[in-house]
């Protein structure tokens, strides 16, 4: 992949550049940012920079072996993981076995969502876990000499999802690699990592992407009207993937919103019997739709807050489609600075503990118990 393919992102393209023309690159890197933001994207254009045999000022030739072996993420010095789930054939799974299927998802889109990746499995009620027998996958790769490039890079996507045991595997070759040895990690929620793992990789936090790069990268590849193309640049809070789904999948964002109000109202109203049937229906979905879910409904609570607090800049600081919007001009009054924090904790712990496999129903129980309490607030 190019540097000119990822998305705005400027700034850090630049230093990613600057690091590999003055010969000091890290033996560990975390890309951090939200999802649709680019960490992906762009530790695959950083790699192939690496790899290039005839690097430009600004970015790879893309014209020798190296560059278009790893434009195919196939070069035998670059390697990944990510989660993966048990089938009945695969009961101990790695990264490997699901190789060709990542290639596929990857160059279709780098900037694919987890959500979309277990999808392109055809495991949407799974989640993905990184195993702790990858752990000594990746360290028998990176002990092995290169193949063909000078360095050998591990990009391991979503360090989030790993065990601990798999995360423990991974610290003395973190600290003390072999040499020109580089690991990127690409994370979604860099507050579930062990901070030990943290620690031993330099942190480069990815930012939204600028809303004009947006807008040209979907101008290019949509025949929409440029007034539609506009309003999606501006409301998907500097995420690709959330540009894409406001352009391919709104059902699925129309579902959440309906959700969402029906689950408020429900609280609102105490209607304890109603929220029961609420309970059973959301534990019956899927986790990763249950993530996707409670994600959205934190998005939905924090722009709540801020029309809340500052109405008179709605229009600048916050990004909702027109039934969203609908809905929270009244639905904000409920949420305040005496509420918004415990609720965007109390969600955050939910999405925590369904990540960690923990009971769905006593989960959105607990919740829902909380927010009609918070609500009051």
């Amino acid at each position: 992949m190019y540097f000119k393919d990822v998305i705005g992102q400027k700034e850090i393209k630049s230093k990613l550049i600057q690091t590999v023309r003055e010969e000091r690159i890290s033996h560990g890197m975390m890309f951090a940012g939200e999802e649709g933001f680019g960490g992906l994207a762009l530790s695959l254009a950083y790699a192939q920079y690496i790899l290039c045999e005839n690097k430009q000022e600004n970015d790879s030739c893309g014209e020798c072996p190296q560059c278009q072996k790893a434009a195919k993420l196939i070069h035998p010095d670059l390697h990944f993981v990510f989660p993966v789930t048990t089938t009945k054939s695969k009961t101990k799974p790695v990264s490997d076995d699901f190789i060709t299927e990542w290639r596929e998802a990857v160059l279709d889109n780098p900037y694919m969502s987890p959500a979309k990746w277990y999808k392109w499995l055809g495991v949407e009620n799974k989640q993905g876990m990184i195993y702790s027998h990858e752990s000594n996958n990746i360290i028998k790769k990176l002990n092995l000499k290169t193949f063909e490039g000078e360095y050998k890079i591990m990009i391991i996507w979503q360090p989030e999802r790993m065990n601990p045991s798999s995360a423990n595997k991974l610290l003395k070759i973190l600290e003390e690699p072999p040499q020109k040895t580089l690991f990127i990690l690409i994370s979604l929620l860099p507050g579930q990592i062990l901070p030990t793992l943290i620690s031993r990789v330099q942190m480069m936090k990815i930012p939204p992407i600028d809303e004009e790069s947006l807008y040209h990268k979907l101008e290019s590849e949509f025949d929409r009207p440029a007034s539609e193309l506009r309003y999606i640049s501006n409301i998907s809070g500097g995420s690709y993937s959330r540009a894409l789904e406001f352009l391919y999948s709104s059902e699925d964002r129309n579902a959440n919103f309906e959700e969402f109000k029906s689950w408020m109202r429900l609280c609102f109203k105490k209607d304890v019997l109603a929220i029961l049937d609420w309970v059973d229906r959301m534990a019956k979905i899927g986790r990763e739709k249950e993530k996707t879910f409670l994600i959205y409904s934190l998005e939905l609570l924090r722009a709540n807050f801020l029309l809340n607090q500052i109405p008179e800049h709605k229009s600048v600081m916050v990004k909702l489609a027109e039934e969203e919007n609908d809905f929270s001009t009244k639905f904000s009054a409920f949420i305040t600075e005496k509420n918004i924090f415990i609720l965007v904790e109390e969600i955050e712990k939910a999405i925590n503990d369904i990540g960690s496999n923990a009971y769905a129903k006593i989960i959105f129980l607990d919740l829902s118990i909380k927010v009609m309490r918070l609500l009051k607030q």
